[in-house]
């Protein structure tokens, strides 16, 4: 006789990807049921995602993590279900559908959770409206890129010529108005022009785009056209006696021509020139004016560090001024005059090493810092000697150095701003370099003395990290606030201070402003 059958065993198959079987549609009992698959009553009930299933939703959605293997009988808890489909605070606006919000909530467990939530909304707001204003100051990416293929093998012909005059003349450039038509709409850009004996890298177009950073968009070689006149070239701008060509075809030679769309108006070095009158009717302003386009320097070295680039000679003379664009209501709530331009870092080389030294010799650092462009080391020299300019206080190489003086020029108290703006240019012309802040510590000591905390906030309270963690969080919501109201027509349209404002908070953290402010106060 045959032997009976052996017993069949019963296999478990590990969880796979979900697949639109016959069960994906089944409508009954819902537990238990199979893997992952979703019930679809489930996605119906309140506080339940969207009906599109989880592998449906577009790629930018919260995606499912992976788990260990599990039988097919095994029931799947629904908080897991829940927190697999829940968007992150990042992903929430005043428009998730409420589904995928009571998602979210059910799985918060305390109050504190709502409250991080809302935090992690904030931040990623602010992030969202940084951005927006940038590109309301440096122009789309896109259209940049366009306007860089449309110059493309173009000269002066291409060109039109709005003033006979540079425009400004820094201490390696002059600068001319030209215009240049593009999609129908008459552009404005500068063409420079290096003075001889002062060369711009390619490097520069290299660099991508930043607030503080020169941008170019073009290029080309051809000598000057006759109608362009550079100061004190009067006699070679005149006609040769046969009258055809100017004579000045025999001394200049053909000129590499940069095309920059942002059109500087002066230097650094014509507004401090200007502004001695400002400093003395309005110190507050005119200081934390001089707060800002310090922090613009800052940000603009941090860039280029990033980028291993290096600057070419950082004095007021090569920071070039230009203005914003601003909305006729911004233009009504401040003077012209009193406006804070953006500030352009022009001239760049290519470093090999930026490995910040620490010297035990003195007086070869400094002299090295100032004179070896490529050491970081001249960054935060060069930054310290410009807060002393700008603050309208002589300063002389040897007295920076301290090499027959221990002390370093007075700096007035005339504002709220005097006494931080004096210790930031101690620490950045230390005598040891190992004690001198960097340009990143620089700039957050700006941002302090810009925006808060102010010592009065440690007046009353202990100096700790959840006092300084909430008044972060505090600050950045009632920015947003402000942001709102303004939107509204209670204020000014954002501009560039709003921006520098929320690079600052979009990054702030309590750990680096307990730092700061142990450095500071």
């Amino acid at each position: 006789p045959m032997p009976p059958p052996l017993p069949k065993k019963q296999l478990q198959r590990a969880e796979s990807l979900p697949e639109q079987g016959p069960s994906w549609h089944h409508r009954g009992n819902p537990a238990p049921w199979a893997g992952s698959i979703p019930p679809l009553h489930l996605q119906h009930e309140e506080g339940a995602p969207s009906s599109i299933p989880p592998w449906n939703r577009p790629s930018w959605g919260p995606k499912k993590p992976l788990t260990k293997s599990r039988s097919l009988g095994e029931p799947v808890a629904r908080s897991s279900l829940q927190k697999a489909s829940s968007p992150s605070p990042a992903e929430l606006t005043f428009r998730t559908v409420d589904g995928e919000l009571g998602q979210l909530l059910q799985s918060l467990e305390s109050p504190s959770g709502v409250c991080g939530v809302v935090l992690g909304c904030q931040a990623a707001a602010l992030a969202r409206l940084s951005a927006c204003i940038q590109e309301g100051l440096v122009g789309p990416e896109e259209r940049q890129q366009l306007l860089e293929a449309e110059l493309a093998g173009k000269g002066w012909a291409a060109l039109s010529i709005l003033d006979r005059e540079p425009c400004c003349e820094s201490g390696d450039a002059w600068y001319f108005r030209v215009g240049f038509t593009f999609e129908q709409t008459q552009l404005v850009f500068a063409a420079k022009v290096p003075k001889l004996g002062c060369t711009s890298l390619g490097v520069q177009s290299s660099l991508g785009a930043h607030c503080s950073i020169q941008r170019l968009i073009g290029r080309f070689t051809d000598r000057l056209p006759r109608e362009l006149v550079l100061p004190g070239s009067s006699g070679q701008q005149s006609r040769s006696p046969s009258g055809e060509e100017p004579a000045r075809l025999a001394t200049h030679p053909v000129l590499q021509i940069l095309i920059s769309p942002e059109v500087p108006y002066q230097t650094l070095a014509g507004f401090v020139k200007e502004s001695h009158g400002l400093h003395r009717t309005s110190p507050g302003h005119y200081e934390r004016l001089a707060c800002l386009l310090l922090l613009q320097v800052c940000m603009g070295l941090e860039h280029l560090q990033v980028q291993n680039v290096g600057r070419g000679d950082l004095c007021l003379e090569n920071l070039l001024l230009v203005r914003c664009p601003c909305s006729p209501r911004s233009q009504q709530s401040k003077e012209a005059s009193l406006s804070l331009p953006r500030l352009l870092i022009s001239s760049f080389f290519k470093v090999k090493d930026k490995q910040r030294p620490c010297s035990t010799s003195q007086e070869q650092d400094w002299t090295e810092g100032l004179a070896a462009p490529p050491s970081p080391a001249a960054d935060e020299l060069n930054v310290g000697m410009l807060i002393y300019r700008i603050l309208h206080v002589d300063i002389s190489l040897e007295n920076a150095l301290g090499f027959r003086s221990n002390r370093l020029p007075e700096i007035p108290s005339l504002s709220i701003y005097s006494t931080g703006l004096k210790r930031l240019a101690m620490l950045l012309l230390h005598r040891d370099p190992c004690k001198r802040v960097s340009i990143e510590q620089a700039r957050s000591i700006l941002q302090v003395l810009l925006w808060g905390p102010r010592q009065e906030l440690f007046a009353r309270s202990k100096k700790t990290l959840t006092l300084l963690r909430s008044w972060v969080e505090v600050k950045r919501a009632l920015l947003l606030l402000q942001f709102a109201e303004n939107s509204a027509g209670a204020g000014p349209s954002p501009g560039l201070e709003e921006w520098l404002c929320c690079q600052y908070f979009k990054e702030a953290t309590e750990h680096t402003l307990y730092q700061v402010t142990q450095a500071l106060y």
